[in-house]
């Protein structure tokens, strides 16, 4: 994760790089959003103020790997460098030991030192500079403000999922996941809902109906859970390459299905592995 932030980060400060591909940069994991999204998720789901800081990363991820640079004058590859170098620190190391003498890697003792900091850079690149980056530094400042001000990074976040594009629809997912570790799951039911009905492919449609389906069954609504649960993993068993191939399931149509196994077991059961073929040909793997 380290390795791939610092490479972010050196793709902003290398604008003939980023001339070579027409100005734009888009992250390698843009694809991976939604289950690393949920990894955090499942980790720290009922951890209580905990969550705070997960929230805070897990929009961070999902700006990281979603968020698409234009880089088309030289004023906004100053730009994007500096955000680049605020996005490190607001990823850098928290540890109570001192780094090593060789090491040139920034470090802060407490989570609250490192969020107080990467505000104020974020904030000055906001200050600085016109948007689209003044409108992504200000949803960092955001997602970094929930773990110190919990109440005006959530009316921070609820100005920012007004905009269109993706800040504002990362902004409505990171409203959506405070709204349910504050247990208002109506409120996060809605922003998933609304989320659902967008084109904007920032974040996967598949992380947003499985996030929703985990509040409805919170909700006690068993059958639209199940529902939601099951048309993930349905779709992706029976998703084909561009040659008509089977392929594997991703991680979370296998969490869909796994979740519709403790909900609605018989149902669970029309869901069918892909038959994925062995690398050395023949027989499907696993046969």
């Amino acid at each position: 994760m380290a390795r791939k932030i610092r490479q972010t980060a050196e793709q902003f400060s290398n604008p003939a790089q980023d001339n070579k591909s027409k100005n734009v940069y888009r992250d390698e994991f843009q694809s991976n959003v939604g289950r690393r999204v949920e990894d955090i998720g499942r980790h720290v789901e009922g951890k209580g103020k905990n969550i705070l800081y997960a929230i805070a990363a897990l929009a961070l991820l999902a700006a990281i790997g979603g968020i698409v640079y234009s880089l088309s004058r030289r004023g906004d590859v100053a730009a994007q460098t500096a955000l680049g170098k605020a996005i490190e620190t607001s990823q850098a190391t928290v540890t109570s030991s001192p780094a090593p003498a060789a090491s040139t890697a920034r470090t802060f003792k407490t989570e609250k030192e490192r969020a107080e900091t990467a505000i104020a850079e974020f904030q000055t690149v906001a200050d600085k500079y016109g948007n689209p980056v003044k409108e992504k530094a200000q949803y960092f400042v955001a997602v970094n403000r929930l773990s110190l001000d919990r109440a005006a990074a959530i009316q921070e976040l609820e100005n920012l999922a007004k905009n269109s594009g993706e800040t504002g629809t990362l902004s409505k997912f990171a409203l959506a996941q405070a709204k349910t570790s504050d247990g208002k799951l109506d409120e996060a039911a809605a922003l998933y809902n609304e989320l659902a009905k967008s084109d904007n492919p920032i974040v996967s449609k598949d992380t947003i109906n499985f996030e929703l389906a985990k509040i409805y069954e919170k909700q006690g609504k068993k059958d639209e859970a199940a529902d939601l649960y099951f048309n993930i993993a349905k779709v992706a068993s029976e998703a084909k390459d561009t040659e008509g191939k089977a392929v594997t399931m991703t991680q979370t149509a296998r969490e869909a299905k796994e979740k519709l196994t403790s909900i609605n077991p018989e149902r669970a059961k029309e869901i069918k592995e892909p038959e994925l073929e062995s690398p050395l040909g023949g027989l499907p793997s696993g046969m």
